[in-house]
């Protein structure tokens, strides 16, 4: 498995190809959310099924402006206060964003990262990237290296370690406010 600096991993993302990233918590897949196929090959590669959606990682709030900008100045501030960090928001669903990217639900789940190597990698990039864990679906989420080079051998990866959080972020939904699952700590 290849490790790739931020720009690397930019390049790869930018040209359709799926990688493994470190995030707070765990190791996720990820690729470019404006590219069909290529969502459509992470999907297939982690066998996950098309109507759970995925969740659009950006390196600030400027990467994020089409897909909040329909909400409430309340709603963004909401947003704004918790980020960069490790929480990810349900918002409803933005116009015209692509099924393959919600899987059909009335929400899409946003996060404005702290990673500091999948910042520099949307910087590079320009634009948000998908993060989804990195696991066969139904199986645990990759926390280390060997576990991702036993699921996706064939991916590169981008050099960074994992955040301080002990699994996937905490995911609210900005209607209610409700946190949906709780950020491991």
């Amino acid at each position: 498995m290849n490790t790739l600096t931020p720009a690397e991993a930019a390049r790869k993302i930018l040209g359709g190809d799926v990688i493994v990233t470190p995030t707070e918590g765990v190791f996720g897949l990820s690729c470019d959310p404006w590219n069909e196929q290529a969502v459509r090959k992470l999907l297939a590669l982690k066998q996950r099924s098309p109507g759970k959606g995925l969740i659009i990682l950006a390196g600030d709030l400027y990467q994020l402006t089409s897909l909040v900008r329909h909400l409430s100045r309340e709603q963004q501030e909401a947003l704004a206060s918790s980020w960069p960090g490790p929480v990810t928001w349900l918002i409803p669903t933005p116009p015209d964003t692509p099924e393959w990217l919600t899987g059909g639900q009335p929400t899409l789940a946003v996060r404005v990262t702290d990673h500091p190597e999948v910042a520099e990698l949307t910087r590079q990039a320009g634009k948000a990237i998908v993060s989804t864990s990195a696991n066969l679906s139904g199986q645990p989420a990759a926390t280390t290296v060997t576990e991702v080079r036993q699921q996706f051998p064939e991916l590169a990866i981008l050099a960074g370690e994992l955040g301080g959080l002990a699994g996937p972020t905490e995911i609210r939904d900005l209607a209610s406010g409700k946190i949906i699952r709780p950020a491991s700590t």
